[in-house]
């Protein structure tokens, strides 16, 4: 078990030297850059990004409007005509685009190691605490959302795999198929239509986790708040998990209730409680939970943009989505590297949770 984790821990550092080299190369060839954005901006011309620039960028906009050799170095940026090359310059040293792109990469290969990201371009801040920041409304949206998929999709699972071919495993799974295919943003917007003062009611909030004064609300007050906003988003982002959780579940139970140990438990007099429950469900649940832990990293960090847009709800999906937009590289490459390296561990935590459940998984004989 000791060398298959630690081949594992090994064929991380390649896989994440791959992602980070494939999409270091990807932003080299893409039109655009944190040095136009600042000059798209202090020339007016700006209008698809969403921060502000501040800090060092709002210095520099004070520098001379012109200078000899303008031309020269504003050939290279679009819109640059009439700014002082010293100014671009300076621009291109604060933002580390002075140093050929090999040295770039392999000193933020360097400090990528030692969990140094850095700060955000336009934001007086780092990387790791702005993701901070932005944690809550991940982490609430992604534990309610499993327990809410796993509380639901796997007791109707079962019931589905006892009673298949029934009416009641039949109109399921026409719910079930139709929820699946309606993309969760587009659920969301019939929500908000229907009880968020859309065309009819005007029962949910539409902004944030809490409300306006939540810290001076009582306790009990709070918690009922916190739901009353999360509700609507919860219910658009687990449509599509919960389909396929429910799915999961009946098909791993129907693969058990097929084998030949069921039908010895049966015939040994075992009442169909028993054989469910006693024989079926640690094997049929073996696939279903050892899935956990990715399915929560998926709930977590993957699926939220729309909704956290839709929903003004101020999370990673939209910090990254916004990191991009602006060209923001250190958050841009420093949540790529975060979640990636998460997925990872995930996905090793997954392999072993098979093991914890049925210990007659041997890893020692498996292959990377």
């Amino acid at each position: 078990m000791s060398a298959y984790i630690a081949r594992r821990i090994l064929f991380m550092i390649p896989t994440l030297f791959g992602i980070l080299f494939v999409s270091f190369v990807v932003v080299q060839f893409a039109p655009g850059g944190p040095v136009e954005r600042v000059i798209a901006q202090l020339s007016g011309s700006d209008t698809g990004g969403t921060s502000r620039i501040s800090g060092g960028g709002g210095d520099l906009a004070r520098a001379g409007p012109t200078g000899a050799g303008a031309g020269e170095i504003n050939s290279r940026y679009r819109g640059a005509q009439g700014l002082d090359p010293d100014f671009i310059k300076s621009l291109e040293k604060q933002f580390g685009f002075d140093k050929p792109a090999p040295e770039r990469f392999a000193l933020m290969l360097w400090n990528f190691a030692r969990f140094d990201f850095g700060k955000s371009y336009f934001r007086d801040i780092s990387v790791l605490q702005l993701i901070k920041e932005k944690m809550p409304v991940s982490i609430s949206l992604g534990i309610w959302m499993t327990l809410l998929t796993y509380l639901i999709s796997i007791p109707l699972g079962i019931r589905k795999a006892v009673m298949d071919g029934s009416r009641f495993d039949t109109w399921t799974s026409a719910v079930i198929i139709v929820g699946y295919a309606i993309p969760g943003f587009l659920f969301a917007i019939l929500l908000i239509i229907l009880f968020a003062g859309g065309s009819f009611l005007n029962i949910f909030p539409l902004r944030g986790l809490t409300s306006d004064g939540w810290s001076q609300f009582p306790w009990y007050w709070k918690i009922i708040d916190y739901f009353w906003h999360i509700t609507l988003p919860l219910i658009s982002m687990a449509l599509s998990a919960f389909a396929t959780m429910t799915l999961l579940t009946k098909n791993s139970f129907l693969d058990e209730i097929r084998k030949q140990y069921v039908m010895t438990a049966r015939a040994k007099g075992c009442s169909e409680r028993q054989v469910l429950y006693g024989h079926i469900f640690r094997n049929a649940m073996l696939i279903v939970i050892a899935g956990f832990p990715g399915t929560f990293i998926h709930a977590f960090f993957s699926g939220s943009l729309l909704i956290e847009t839709i929903f003004s709800l101020d999370g990673l999906g939209l910090l990254s989505f916004e990191s991009v937009l602006n060209r923001d590289y250190p958050v841009v490459f420093g949540t790529l590297y975060i979640f990636s390296l998460l997925g990872l561990v995930v996905n090793l935590i997954s392999d072993l949770t098979y093991m914890w459940i049925d210990p007659r998984i041997d890893f020692e004989s498996r292959e990377v």
